[in-house]
């Protein structure tokens, strides 16, 4: 791994995190809230990924792809489970009982995640520091739910903390199918896999009151379609092959105040200055965890 491998890694990383960023803004838009609904939960989750599955199988053909290896196929159906049916799902579940800043700030460990996942995945014996900067992020998380749901956590909460966990490990798994297969042809694969189960799945929970859906939310819906479950993949995966992806996650440090500045013009949410301190706190401890010793990996 060379210097200008390692720039564009990040650049591509950058780009990654710009598209993602506006996912949380964009799945509020697409589902509603409890007291105006719009898109189901479920049909967000199966539809975005089944009409990015037949994107993938017409640019896979388009690019003559080679059928992945034997070897390819569990870590492949590892990050569908993670990032095409976990982090969608629990994300527009959780969506539709918070807001988006809220989200934005319980999410914002997700880089830590990542880098624990990767730490535990490719078998690295990461500091004593690392992991305490894991718990407190964590625990600041955990603290601004409490306090957010006067003094109690919510289930929205543990919902947004599964869909980390589920972004994580998927991220991870992706990331070393992309360390041999072209990173556009992972997501792909990934995508192609899934539709036998999200195609049915998308006509299943098909709005029966489509028409009377919002044309904005029918546009979160196309955002996340098009954007944060197909070419968003395409920099990101890209990004951590090139840049290496316990240094590459690091620009996902930017994601929790990309997407707080996103929801306000898209949803008209209001900043709060409690929100953008937890949320500095959580890049804080995000940024010091990065920085702290990885070990060889274990033989």
């Amino acid at each position: 791994m060379n210097r200008s491998d390692t720039s564009r890694g990040f650049m591509l990383g950058l780009l990654g995190v710009v598209i993602f960023a506006l996912t949380l803004p964009m799945t509020r838009l697409a589902v509603g809230d409890a007291s105006a609904p719009q898109l189901p939960p479920a049909f967000v989750t199966a539809g975005r990924a089944a009409l990015a599955g037949l994107l993938s199988v017409g640019y896979l053909r388009w690019v003559g792809a080679a059928r992945p290896a034997r070897e390819h196929w569990a870590a492949l159906a590892v990050c569908a489970v993670g990032t095409v049916v976990g982090f969608p799902l629990f994300l527009a579940l959780a969506l539709r009982q918070v807001d988006a800043m809220h989200a934005a700030v319980v999410t914002g460990v997700l880089p830590l995640g990542t880098a624990v996942a990767a730490a535990l995945v490719l078998r690295q014996r990461a500091s004593l520091g690392f992991w305490l900067c894991a718990v407190i992020g964590c625990a600041i998380v955990i603290g601004f739910a409490a306090l957010q749901g006067q003094g109690s956590l919510s289930a929205a909460d543990g919902l947004l903390l599964l869909s980390v966990a589920s972004a994580s490990i998927g991220y991870v798994a992706g990331a070393r199918v992309s360390a041999t297969l072209p990173a556009e042809q992972v997501i792909c694969w990934v995508l192609v896999l899934s539709l036998p189960f999200t195609l049915p799945a998308m006509l299943a929970t098909w709005p029966a009151n489509a028409a009377d859906v919002r044309a904005a939310s029918w546009g979160g819906f196309a955002y996340v379609t098009l954007f944060s479950m197909w070419l968003g993949f395409f920099a990101w995966y890209r990004g951590l092959v090139l840049g290496g992806v316990m240094r590459v996650s690091q620009v996902q440090l930017l994601q929790p105040f990309l997407a707080l500045l996103a929801a306000v013009p898209l949803l008209g949410e209001k900043l709060e200055a409690t929100t953008v301190f937890f949320a500095l706190a959580v890049v804080a401890v995000v940024f010091i965890g990065k920085r702290m010793p990885v070990l060889a990996s274990r033989t």
